[in-house]
């Protein structure tokens, strides 16, 4: 979230940059709620020092044997208006705090002005799309074909938006997994951590997911659990209520996780293959950053992800969204973009963003600063590297012959026991 203050003193300009964002903020009931919030505060201070002066004069009649009868009911009564006080502010803070929960982070400088995908803005492009002379199947005929990949059996075990992956293009969606874990680890750095997959309604408040993004959750009631958008919650929560020294700074994770997530607001896209899934696994990178770092953070942890691509020899872009595409808590975001010969198209395979403070405010993740020797809010970023079942379609289509076999990439040959195609 953003610092309230900054909102209290700044609201003019806050609500002109959001407006970037396409997002409106209430700054009539932002400015009603804080002049009752002033208010309150200022009468439970005037109530308290009251009492007190109350209390002080009991003491000094009691000394001199005075009747204390008056001034013992006009504590009694002060204490109860304090209460009533103290109860009408917090409601009035829960209120503050709710509508808070709900704005959007603000966009970094650097992030292009638009209103939607359309005006998002390339940066760069790796490789170059293979020009065939056949026509190029989508990863759905090329599975089902070989016998690999299955949909029907999936929707029968529970229902449609599910795959069941068999044999060597099973083992292939393992191989992808150990092949970036291996790498993230190994070259790039990063902690493998092994989270759980579900979590608690204050780590998704802490990363952003909640309140607003619940309708795209699957919630467990019976114990009052999430199944895991990403790995992203878990992993970023490491560092919720925790103050990091200097020294551990940089904090870089990577995770291998299932994701759930109801694609509520996607009703009816991508609803053929594995684009778009209920369930479906990543690689996520996070990195815990000092303030100062987290823009050089943000194009390394990126570079990061394009190395899996690079190495796999797929051709891709890199696009930095526009403030009207950009997800709630980022302040930048870069999407790697795959080419999907089956759909003629580069397709989204990686999202990498910096949030700056914003999710280290909702989670009060802080660093000893030792030039002041006090606790200081972080900078979290994170990105996928890469969204595996994504990678494994771009494995397929990019690698296909006429035939309708599929090659294995070189880099992974090792991981498949020396088998170089699927068929």
């Amino acid at each position: 979230m953003l610092e309230p203050q900054l909102i209290r003193n700044n609201l003019a300009e806050i609500t002109e940059k959001l407006a970037q964002r396409g997002f409106a903020v209430e700054c009539e009931q932002l400015e009603k709620l804080e002049v009752a919030r002033k208010q309150c505060q200022t009468k439970t201070q005037q109530l308290q020092n009251e009492r007190n002066r109350s209390s002080k004069e009991i003491g000094k009649a009691k000394a001199v044997g005075k009747d204390i009868t008056e001034l013992l009911a006009n504590v009694a009564d002060s204490g109860e208006q304090l209460k009533t006080l103290e109860t009408k502010l917090t409601d009035i803070q829960t209120q503050l705090n709710d509508l808070l929960m709900g704005i959007p982070n603000l966009p970094h400088a650097s992030v292009p002005l638009g209103r939607s995908e359309d005006d998002n803005v390339e940066q760069r492009r790796w490789g170059t799309p293979a020009s065939l002379d056949f026509e190029a199947k989508d990863h759905v005929d090329l599975g089902t074909n070989l016998g690999l990949l299955d949909f029907e059996t999936a929707a029968k075990i529970t229902g449609t938006r599910f795959s069941l992956m068999r044999g060597s293009l099973a083992r292939l969606h393992r191989a992808l997994i150990q092949f970036m874990l291996d790498l993230h680890t190994e070259e790039h750095g990063y902690l493998e951590v092994n989270v759980p997959y579900l979590v608690n309604a204050d780590s998704l408040r802490g990363t952003g997911q909640l309140p607003k993004f619940v309708e795209d959750l699957f919630y467990i009631p019976a114990q009052d659990y999430y199944l895991i958008p990403t790995a992203e919650v878990p992993v970023t929560n490491i560092a919720r209520n925790t103050i990091l020294n200097p020294e551990d700074l940089p904090a870089k994770f990577v995770a291998h996780t299932p994701c759930f997530r109801s694609e509520a607001g996607n009703y009816g896209k991508d609803t053929r293959g594995m684009i778009r899934q209920h369930q479906f696994e990543k690689v996520e990178m996070v990195q815990l950053v000092k303030p100062e770092d987290s823009y050089t953070a943000l194009e390394e942890l990126t570079n990061n992800a394009e190395t899996i691509l690079q190495k796999l020899e797929l051709p891709y872009r890199v696009i930095s969204l526009c403030t009207g595409d950009l997800g709630f808590s980022a302040a930048k975001t870069y999407d790697l973009e795959v080419w999907l010969p089956g759909q003629q198209k580069y397709r989204e395979i990686s999202s990498c963003s910096n949030f700056e403070a914003f999710q280290a405010r909702r989670m009060k993740a802080r660093w000893r600063n030792p030039a002041t020797k006090k606790p200081q809010l972080l900078h979290t970023l994170n990105g996928s590297g890469l969204a595996v079942g994504r990678t494994l379609v771009a494995v397929m289509e990019n690698y296909q012959d006429e035939n309708g076999q599929v090659a294995i990439p070189k880099v992974l040959q090792g991981y498949m026991g020396g088998k170089t195609s699927l068929s």
